[in-house]
């Protein structure tokens, strides 16, 4: 017999959320690969480099990477502090969660990281000459 009384699920409406949560977790399960030591590599150097070019590029106006995603055909615009906590994800659990997107971005104030790897070469190469 089912309960009436708000906040008690219905025995049945506890079995569904016990099956989608099951599937949740083996649907993870089934396409988390483990990272390679390449990859993991690949990953800290990415950290390391997104803290220069948020140190260069932060006091600019620029907010964060343009990200071209495969996976959605969408370019997402991902601030400085998430594409930090994507990669820590990434390099602690091997996935990323989704995030929702900032709302309205200015295109304007994103970079690819194409071009914030060359302003960063720029700094460098400027700085290693005034030297």
């Amino acid at each position: 017999m089912s309960s009436d009384l708000p906040g008690e699920p219905d025995a049945d409406d506890a079995d569904d959320a016990d099956h989608h949560a099951d599937f949740e977790d083996d649907h993870h399960q089934d396409d988390q690969v483990p990272l390679s030591p390449e990859e993991r590599e690949d990953i800290v150097v990415d950290l390391e480099d997104l803290e220069v070019y948020r140190t260069l590029l932060e006091p600019t106006g620029i907010k964060g990477i343009v990200i071209d995603c495969p996976d959605c055909e969408t370019i997402h615009h991902i601030g400085w502090a998430l594409m930090q906590s994507n990669l820590r994800q990434l390099l602690d659990e091997g996935i990323t969660g989704l995030h929702e997107p900032p709302y309205d971005p200015d295109p304007a104030e994103y970079v690819t990281w194409e071009y914030a790897r060359g302003y960063a070469d720029g700094v460098v190469a400027s700085e290693s000459a005034i030297d």
